[in-house]
């Protein structure tokens, strides 16, 4: 693994200023995860680097760069079907650079769809290549030619990126890169590559700025972040990492994304119940309740070995809450899986459930399988497990009127004159306030509920 700096490209920021009688404004749009989300960050502050500034209208850009994701195929169609509502508009401004980068152009049906089907697309790279766009951009405005990478992994963590952050109170902060565990539903290790974990003080520096800068809520984010580590020549874990940032003084709490159940430990929950930093709620994949199919998935547990981790949890973190991701009609899903899966949300008790019906992605084992089950079938057991949800977890958050608690403060509610406020287990809570208020942290007490909002008042 290579580690290497960013550096400001003096050839693309004169070759910008060039190009343009006024400063070039880019439109980035990022599609997917929180991971593409600052991966749009990262690309913001990389052009900015050169020269350009941004703009919230495709129709008042210079550049205009699609950040894609590729988990889901409705995914790929909604970009195809942005990327060609812009034909027109190159038309009519012939020197406007469009660009598609991310999950969609590191695989090579996508690019060669782009090369023959879409002329006016000029600029194409992967996951990787953010800190090469000003190259990029460079030898198109040199050469007036495309410029389409074809996908490729690069073994390199590139630190130092430029960032434009969307928020000043919330961030979220990678601490690797890639995904070594190739769940056959899943293109992620295809498109993002295998595992690559930054090192421990270059984590501590970023995330030690971002508390010095006032953010409240910062996010860890790695497509496993419990398998941290591996690779890097000092011997430290997920676990060891956040007892480390933790060391930082400062008036912040910390989330992380995406937790896997097979590397999930006891020693991480015994960190998070020690920490008071860290947010005490948990959001473990589960996928399916039948362990026939979570071996079909590859997903290397087992329902027995899932429950043993939540179980302890409970145990060890005195008021934790849970949320998870489910997929439904995963191939050969029979009444009986998917029942299983009902009785481990009852279970379990979710806070929240992150449900989707299983999207064939080309390229994956699961692809292969054989799927009997219709869709009608598929969306009738969504319908039943979300009706299942709901009966658990609005009581759930209807019981917690009466208490007092802490919030992060994010945005106006949806009633006027209300503000909106995360808690620690990461549900929200409407209340009359104040705008001031917005990226503080403030004490509600909580009232009442609708369905899974909270409502509440500041408690004096």
């Amino acid at each position: 693994m290579e580690y290497i700096s960013f550096e400001h490209n003096n050839i693309a920021a004169e070759l910008v200023k060039q190009a343009y009688d006024t400063p070039p404004l880019a439109f980035v749009h990022s599609y997917g995860c929180q991971q593409n989300v600052n991966d749009g960050e990262r690309i913001k502050g990389v052009l900015m680097d050169i020269g350009y500034g941004l703009c919230d209208k495709p129709e008042d850009a210079d550049l205009i760069l699609f950040n894609t994701c590729a988990v889901r195929e409705h995914a790929e169609q909604r970009v195809f079907g942005n990327v060609g509502a812009l034909k027109g508009l190159k038309e009519k401004k012939h020197d406007l650079i469009i660009g598609l980068c991310g999950c969609m152009a590191n695989q090579k049906h996508v690019v060669e769809k782009l090369r023959k089907s879409y002329p006016y697309v000029d600029l194409v790279f992967g996951v990787d290549g953010i800190d090469t766009l000003p190259q990029l951009i460079a030898q198109k405005l040199q050469k007036h030619k495309r410029v389409l990478m074809e996908p490729a992994q690069r073994p390199v963590i590139v630190e130092n990126i430029p960032i434009r952050r969307e928020s000043e109170f919330r961030a979220w902060l990678p601490i690797m890169y890639g995904c070594d565990n190739f769940c056959t539903y899943c293109i992620v290790p295809y498109v993002r590559g295998r595992e690559k974990s930054r090192k421990p003080g270059d984590i501590l520096a970023e995330f030690r700025g971002l508390v010095e800068a006032g953010y409240k809520e910062i996010t860890l984010l790695g497509q496993n972040v419990n398998s941290y580590g591996k690779g890097l020549e000092e011997k430290v874990d997920f676990s060891d990492l956040l007892n480390l940032l933790c060391t930082v003084p400062g008036d912040y709490h910390i989330r992380f994304m995406t937790s896997h159940p097979k590397d999930a430990s006891r020693k991480l929950i015994d960190t998070i119940a020690a920490q008071d930093h860290l947010c005490k709620h948990i959001h473990l994949p589960v996928q399916s309740g039948s362990d026939r199919i979570l071996k079909e998935m590859n997903r290397h547990y087992t329902v027995a070995q899932y429950m043993d981790l939540v179980n302890y949890a409970k145990e060890k973190i005195p008021g934790v809450t849970f949320s998870s991701d489910i997929i439904v009609g995963f191939p050969g899903e029979t009444e009986e899986d998917f029942q299983a899966t009902l009785d481990l949300i009852q279970r379990v008790k979710y806070m929240q459930l992150f449900t989707f019906i299983y999207s064939k992605r080309t390229g994956t084992i699961a692809a292969k399988l054989p799927d009997p089950a219709t869709h009608a079938e598929k969306a009738a057991r969504m319908d039943r497990l979300l009706k299942l949800q709901d009966s658990i977890a609005f009581p759930m958050i209807a019981a917690m009127a009466g208490q007092t608690v802490k919030v992060l403060v994010e945005a106006s509610g949806r009633t006027p004159g209300t503000l909106n406020g995360r808690l620690d287990n990461n549900l929200v809570v409407e209340f009359p306030a104040e705008e001031s208020l917005i990226g503080q942290y403030a004490n509600v007490r909580l009232t009442a509920s609708r369905a899974a909002l909270l409502v509440g008042e500041l408690a004096e």
